[in-house]
């Protein structure tokens, strides 16, 4: 009997609760003065967790089925002389990466070392030559792999090469191409090009006002450590002067040099209109760049894994395509915006004309493949 009341008993608070539950107001204006009701929030929020993690639970399990690693684990350590952010050469880094990991399965990690921490584009390829496998990968100016077995990519960066975007894409899609990345392996040097994108025309930008060519005549220009440039820099009547480009922010500060020239993007990236906010749009040379890796670091990859760095290297290059020129334009009008002295050049020719000399040297040894790089403006 006693069994009995006590069942009663409990049954009744039991009602009780559930009906007083029912008669609770829902809290749906914040904390406007009401109770909230503990319980129902608890009992929603646990389904809603509840139907979450099964969500989840059920993309994780799609995504691990179509992304099954393709082998051992394994990280290359990418280097890039420029900021991530802000940069085309940063965001295209980024895509590179995450398409990598994306289509390996997790087994391949690209550790991107940006902002030169591992230092200027020369050093990074010496450290990439002397083995020890420090540095698997980088993105490098192409002009910069004609000390390294990359003689033919030297033509990329004579002056006034390409006459727009298309013209080198052109270039950069073609059979051609291809022949120009392998060209450091095939030399014995140890590393090969994946693929090829772009950064911008690059321009020459100032401490001092300028208006046209001739005002550069004089000035202290950086330059990095390559033949071409400093060539098409005394060409101009200036004098070249090689700078890291990790010191580059201080000699335009203290007066080491007069300017230098970089491509749109990195030269905001890069905080050089603090110092420098004279930007004239000659567009000398287009950015070429490649992407390369050691072959010890490629060998040490299985056929899948290769194949993964290929595809994604495919799809980092369109996608470089699709964001160069409109990333270069939006930041050309935050320049301007920002009160940068942005010189437009009407007439390009004189400059052209002041490097004839220097574009016949450059190309002499190689005057039918530099042709041929010229008639695909067509």
């Amino acid at each position: 009997m006693k069994k009995k009341v006590l069942s009663a008993i409990v049954c009744a608070a039991m009602v009780f609760s559930m009906t007083a539950c029912g008669l609770q107001s829902p809290n749906t204006g914040g904390n406007s003065g009401g109770t909230t009701n503990a319980a129902s929030t608890s009992n929603a929020s646990a389904t809603s967790d509840a139907a979450e993690a099964e969500t989840t639970t059920e993309a994780a399990s799609s995504g691990d089925s179509a992304t099954e690693p393709v082998g051992p684990a394994v990280t290359l350590v990418y280097a890039e002389v420029n900021p991530l952010e802000g940069t085309i050469v940063g965001q295209t880094a980024t895509a590179f990466k995450d398409k990598v990991e994306e289509l390996s399965g997790g087994s391949i990690t690209i550790d991107i070392q940006a902002n030169g921490v591992l230092g200027a584009e020369s050093d990074v390829l010496d450290t990439m030559l002397g083995g020890g496998g420090t540095i698997d990968m980088a993105r490098i100016s192409a002009f910069a792999l004609t000390s390294y077995g990359g003689e033919k990519s030297s033509l990329l960066s004579v002056p006034f090469t390409f006459v727009n975007r298309d013209h080198f894409w052109n270039f950069a899609t073609s059979d051609l191409a291809q022949e120009f990345l392998l060209e450091p392996h095939e030399n014995g040097s140890g590393i090969r090009g994946l693929f090829y994108g772009e950064e911008g025309f690059r321009h020459f930008f100032t401490v001092k006002p300028v208006s046209g060519m001739e005002d550069l005549a004089g000035m202290k220009i950086r330059v990095s450590n390559d033949p071409i440039m400093t060539g098409m820099v005394e060409a101009l009547g200036a004098n070249p002067t090689v700078v890291a480009m990790g010191e580059l922010y201080s000699a335009l500060q203290t007066g080491v040099v007069d300017a230098a020239e970089q491509p749109i993007a990195n030269y905001q990236a890069n905080a050089f209109p603090e110092v420098a906010n004279n930007l004239i749009l000659d567009g000398h040379t287009l950015g070429a760049i490649q992407v390369v890796i050691t072959d010890e670091a490629w060998d040490k990859l299985t056929p899948e894994q290769q194949d993964v760095l290929t595809e994604a290297g495919e799809y980092a290059s369109q996608y470089n395509r699709k964001i160069s020129e409109e990333t270069e334009n939006k930041i050309l009008d935050e320049l301007k915006a920002d009160g940068c002295n942005v010189v437009e050049v009407e007439d390009i020719t004189p400059w052209q004309d002041a490097c004839k000399d220097v574009i016949e040297e450059a190309t002499k040894d190689n005057k039918e493949l530099y042709q041929q790089i010229l008639d695909m403006a067509n």
